[in-house]
């Protein structure tokens, strides 16, 4: 799936969470930029929560809720923190 494709699924799956290319936040190519700090909840839990990359709970995996991780999983990209309030989705 290419990265307007997934930015178009990302937004209808999760209305109002702003989805931007990566270069518009750093200039790298080919990603996908968003806030990992916004409070954008999913049926009441945080989207990112960068202090659970410690495996402490089962909600999220590397600090992204589980539906998200799975959901870029499937469709071949992966979240990457690039510090505590902004993730980059990558293709795998």
């Amino acid at each position: 799936m290419n990265r307007d494709e997934l930015i178009q699924e990302l937004e209808a799956k999760f209305p109002n969470k702003n989805f931007r290319t990566s270069e518009e936040f750093d200039g790298s190519e080919n990603g996908i930029w968003t806030s990992g700090e916004d409070g954008y909840t999913h049926k009441g839990l945080e989207l990112f929560s960068y202090y659970s990359q410690d495996g402490g709970s089962k909600s999220y995996t590397f600090g992204v809720l589980n539906v998200m991780h799975y959901f870029l999983e499937e469709r071949g990209w992966y979240c990457e923190w690039c510090d505590a309030g902004t993730v980059i989705i990558c293709e795998g």
